[in-house]
């Protein structure tokens, strides 16, 4: 189920300021947080394997047992994104239309990206000046959208399939460019943004083409936020009556 992220009390002198990354125990994903850590300081091209072991704890004999490069290190972490959103669903997004579904699955994948807010703003960057580094990330993105395409429910096999993943892929990287600077803590400016790409989306050939065609309904980005906080404040409610029992 997407969770609408709690807004922040006036009161909170952390109020507005970006989540802090937990500490993780074990020694991938300590490499993992490294580096991610790293990439929210310094350019993607700045970070030597041996500031990343450093960073993490470990030496270079024991960074290199657990991941090949600074790719494979990104990748997992995509891995992981793609893990929390797909253990996320709501069933009773089930009966929704396809983009309906898909603006959930999503937002659920923006939610689990919270914590690495400016190191995705730093890849961003670097993806510019940087054409290898650029086709990298965009091969990591086509298969989490496939994944993501799977979740909400739509085809991502076969060729038209992958065609999709790499539009869906294309789309998801403009709505982050709003997403890195969308600091409010419900996220409406990456909602309405994202609204709107999956709008453009239905005219984009081989994108959601024939499953859209089922949802032409009009979407409003104010409906979704009521819907979200609706279910966030039911499941909520639902946790602290478990924790009182």
């Amino acid at each position: 189920m997407a969770r609408k992220p709690k807004s922040p009390s006036p009161s909170d002198p952390d109020a507005g300021a970006p989540p802090q990354r937990p500490t993780r125990g074990g020694d991938r994903e300590r490499v993992i947080d490294a580096f991610m850590t790293l990439l929210a300081e310094r350019s993607f091209e700045e970070i030597g394997l041996g500031d990343i072991a450093e960073r993490a704890g470990l030496s270079l004999a024991e960074l290199r047992d657990l991941f090949d490069d600074k790719i494979a290190i990104l990748a997992a972490r995509t891995k992981e994104i793609d893990r929390a959103v797909l253990s996320g669903g709501d069933a009773d997004m089930a009966d929704e239309p396809p983009r309906e579904r898909l603006f959930d699955v999503l937002m659920r994948r923006f939610e689990a990206m919270a914590h690495d807010k400016a190191a995705v703003r730093s890849l961003m960057q670097s993806a510019t000046c940087n054409p290898a580094l650029a086709l990298e990330l965009n091969q990591l993105a086509v298969n989490s959208q496939q994944w993501m395409l799977t979740a909400a429910a739509i085809g991502a096999s076969g060729p038209k399939g992958m065609l999709r993943a790499q539009g869906l892929a294309l789309m998801f990287a403009q709505v982050a460019r709003t997403w890195v600077h969308d600091d409010d803590a419900g996220l409406a400016r990456t909602m309405a943004a994202l609204d709107r790409a999956l709008a453009r989306g239905q005219r984009w050939a081989g994108l959601l083409d024939d499953a859209f065609r089922v949802a032409a309904v009009p979407w409003r980005v104010r409906d979704r936020m009521r819907d979200r906080a609706r279910r966030r404040r039911d499941i909520d409610e639902s946790g602290d009556e478990a924790t009182a029992m």
